[in-house]
This record gives C-alpha cells, sequence and structure tokens, in this order.
C-alpha cells in the first residue's frame, strides 16, 4: 500500500505545488512508483507535468465518483498523475453534508497498492477540499517561506492539523516543516529560521534540516518548461537541497 503524503499551507506561493512535483521526481529517481494528485483546482502541479486538465478525467470526476479512480491517472512528465482544473472548487458548494472529508481517503484505496508513493498537492484555502487531503493521508509535510506572513500562518495550519487529526485521522504524522527559497547570506532568513525554530518548538512541530535555497531556476523550469528537474537541472543547488530533504524524509522514517 502507498504512503500518501500531503503539502499544505495556509498561504499562497509558498512553494507547495514546486516542492511537491520535485519531491515525486526525487522519489522516482529512487525508483519508488509514484502518483501525484492534483488537489488544487488551480490545476498548477498538472501545468508544471505537461498533463492534460481538459477534455479528460480530472480529480473532480474522481470525487463525485462519475469515473472510477483508476481512469483518472496519466502519464506526465515527471510521475503518474491525476490532475485537476477549476471544477474542482465546486467541491465545496456540492458536498455539504456530515462525513465529506472521506471522500478523497474513499477514492485512494482501490489505486493505493499501485504505488510506493503518492502526494497530493493542496490549494490554500483550509476548506473541505485541503480536509480531505489531511484526512486521506498518512504524513502531512508543510512548506514555508523564510517570511513573517508564513511564520504567523503556522498556528492556523497546527490548529487545521490537529482539529482532523483528532475527529477523523488520528495515525496522521507531522513529518514536518522545511524552509524553501532560502537565502543563507540574508539577515531576513537567518532571523526567520529562527523564529520558526521557536515558534515549531513551542507547538511541538518538528522542523526538518534542510533548507531549500531559491532558483529562479527551478521556477521556471517547472511552471514554464515543464521539465523534469531532478534529470534536467540536476546539478542545481535547489534540486540537491530537496535530493537531500527526501533523503532526510527518509532516514527519519517519515517517508
Amino acid at each position: 500500500m502507498a504512503k500518501i503524503i500531503s503539502l499544505i499551507n495556509e498561504k499562497g506561493g509558498v512553494g507547495k505545488t514546486t516542492s511537491t512535483n520535485i519531491i515525486a521526481a526525487c522519489l522516482k529517481h529512487n525508483n519508488y512508483k509514484v502518483l501525484c494528485i492534483d488537489f488544487d483546482p488551480q490545476g498548477h502541479l498538472s501545468f508544471s507535468m505537461g498533463a492534460k486538465t481538459k477534455g479528460c478525467n480530472t480529480m473532480y470526476d474522481v470525487i463525485r465518483r462519475t469515473v472510477k479512480t483508476r481512469y483518472a491517472i496519466q502519464d506526465s512528465n515527471v510521475t503518474d498523475i491525476i490532475p485537476a482544473n477549476d471544477m474542482l472548487k465546486s467541491i465545496e458548494q456540492e458536498f455539504t453534508g456530515v462525513g465529506n472529508e472521506q471522500l478523497l481517503k474513499e477514492a485512494l484505496k482501490s489505486i493505493s497498492p499501485l504505488y510506493d508513493y503518492i502526494l497530493i498537492d493542496t490549494p490554500p484555502e483550509l476548506g473541505l477540499v485541503s480536509a480531505n487531503a489531511l484526512v486521506a493521508s498518512d504524513v502531512v509535510i508543510i512548506p514555508c517561506l523564510p517570511d513573517g506572513y508564513s511564520l504567523r500562518g503556522m498556528i492556523k495550519v497546527h490548529e487545521t492539523i490537529s482539529r482532523l487529526k483528532h475527529a477523523f485521522n488520528p495515525d496522521l504524522v507531522l513529518g514536518g516543516i522545511f524552509l524553501v527559497r532560502f537565502y543563507g547570506r540574508e539577515k531576513l532568513s537567518r532571523s526567520a529560521a529562527e523564529v520558526l525554530e521557536e515558534i515549531t518548538k513551542s507547538l511541538d512541530m518538528p522542523i526538518l534540516k534542510t533548507r531549500i535555497r531559491h532558483s529562479n531556476i527551478i521556477s521556471h523550469a517547472t511552471s514554464v518548461l515543464q521539465l523534469n528537474v531532478v534529470e534536467d537541472r540536476k546539478h542545481n543547488n535547489a534540486v540537491k537541497d530537496y535530493q537531500d530533504l527526501v533523503q532526510e524524509l527518509l532516514e527519519r522514517g517519515t517517508l
């Protein structure tokens, strides 16, 4: 059965999609079978992997049970993926009853034996879609920018994870928080890292040692060129950092 990992943060633009993409690529590079779930109506992960989002089965169809989950899986430039488009945002209005936090969990049961890892990219809003991702997951990891706004958001993320863990998924593991777009020479990044350590200690949240250095090259390679950067930009510092991050998670037993 696959280990299911969600990447979550209530703030947009913190590198969830890029991190999902590259962590998935790193795991595939290590000969694991990997599936990505684009669970964000913006569909950025789908685009970054070169997946179709129109005229095909998507996560919206899977959640509504109009198609079996396996028929929504596509090959992509990086790993297998189930894509998403803006139809997914309708889920918040269509499913308003009790128990709808379990929709994704049920949908993934039939395909879980086919993979070693399933990675879920989530929207910035901590609503029903994100709740489904957390309920379906074995592990949640949190990318965070080294700035004050992202650090303040940690408290809200922690509250959401704790609430859903208590109500629906007591076995959910908080795998850790990691910093992205980190400038080691900048005082702001270093100060933010110190503050993050204080916040995570007070909330009893693990912080990962690996920090992902900023790279415009990687942003362009994933969001525009749709490359598998582990193969095509393997000498880039940020790619090396993601490989170190995956190794850290594996050594911790988180992955």
